[in-house]
């Protein structure tokens, strides 16, 4: 996996726009207790289920990946000239 420069910060936007759209289908708001490992493992079920991003192999599902899989899913979203991005 090729690290990617500001990949913390592309995750956070990653997290708050999966989040919108999950409410936006009708789930409830993450509470505060939830922890980010939830967080980033249910918003990629999600994501995977609605076929807005492509499955992992089962056996390659660890948290890194899914964090990967969430910040290259937020790059593609994000225009060209987007401050993230540079």
């Amino acid at each position: 996996m090729k690290k990617i420069k500001n990949e913390s910060a592309l995750l956070k936007k990653a997290l708050t726009v999966a989040e919108g759209y999950a409410i936006k289908r009708g789930y409830k708001a993450f509470s505060p207790n939830d922890s980010a490992k939830q967080k980033v493992e249910s918003l990629y079920r999600l994501l995977v289920h609605d076929k807005l991003i492509p499955p992992l192999p089962h056996d390659k599902e660890d948290l890194a990946s899914l964090k990967h899989r969430l910040v290259m899913w937020i790059s593609s979203k994000l225009p060209a000239d987007h401050e993230l991005l540079r």
